[in-house]
């Protein structure tokens, strides 16, 4: 038996930190299989209730524990189970983490690491019920509410950096730094300095990230395109260009990728 994913948006009401749930469940096969992980530019709180997994992020491989955080992750890595995969993750706005748990996010960049004991206790209850026998629709349903009051007791601020975040995501990476620090109004040492705490990449990388991601969605959407469209779409100057950049998150020629593969790297990537 494959794999069974799935996923859903996070509500409106929940969408500034928020982007999403997701959840692995492979309830029968337990074959050992070796996975790639190609960064999205979102941070996420990540809960294993089946059987651990390894991860190779800097060329050694670990086993992970139980109850996870991911920062930015720079360029693709690898995980591996060892039975069964039982997952529940929430994938926040790129500056989530940070905005709920006053986390420097430069501390964070190419790791997944424990959850914090302090921050764990505080979700506790996520824990719970996203570890729990519930249907995912359940589980999301419940976390969202626990979510919307536990907003309601922090005084979150809005920054010009977020905006930035926003305009970078909403047109694909392609945006010149230049105009977006023209049209928020924030200088470039401000806007360097909220990603570097808040994001975990300089912008200029962050939006590699969004830009590369979006080949994804062009690769995967009903409407079937050949390289060149995919190529113009995605922004690149030119196929060597755009070859280049795929080639350094993926380590694979885009010509070879299996791009309709039931795969993470792909379950993610669609997201």
């Amino acid at each position: 038996m494959e794999n069974i994913y799935f996923q859903k948006e996070a509500t409106p009401k929940l969408s500034e930190i928020i982007k999403g749930f997701w959840q692995i469940d492979k309830k029968e096969d337990v074959s050992i299989v070796r996975e790639k992980i190609i960064p999205d530019g979102y941070p996420e709180l990540i809960f294993h209730y089946g059987d651990p997994y390894k991860t190779n992020i800097d060329g050694v491989w670990q086993v992970q524990e139980p109850n996870l955080m991911a920062g930015q992750i720079k360029n693709h890595f690898f995980l591996e189970n060892s039975g069964k995969s039982k997952i529940f993750g929430i994938k926040l706005q790129p500056w989530g983490l940070n905005e709920l748990f006053d986390i420097d996010m430069s501390k964070l960049t190419d790791k997944v690491v424990e959850i914090p004991i302090e921050i764990l206790r505080t979700l506790a209850p996520i824990k719970k019920i996203g570890t729990s026998t519930l249907t995912f629709t359940e589980k999301v349903s419940n976390i969202e509410d626990w979510f919307v009051e536990f907003l309601s007791s922090l005084n979150l601020k809005h920054f010009k950096g977020q905006d930035a975040v926003q305009l970078i995501i909403k047109d694909q990476g392609k945006t010149n730094l230049k105009e977006i620090r023209n049209d928020i109004d924030i200088s470039e040492r401000s806007l360097e300095r909220y990603f570097k705490t808040k994001i975990g990449l300089a912008p200029k990388y962050f939006s590699r990230i969004i830009r590369f991601s979006h080949i994804f969605k062009l690769a995967q959407s009903d409407n079937k395109m050949d390289w060149l469209d995919i190529v113009f779409l995605s922004g690149f100057y030119d196929q060597s260009h755009f070859i280049k950049n795929f080639k350094e998150f993926t380590g694979e020629d885009p010509s070879k990728y299996g791009f309709d593969e039931k795969n993470l790297a792909n379950f993610f990537l669609n997201r």
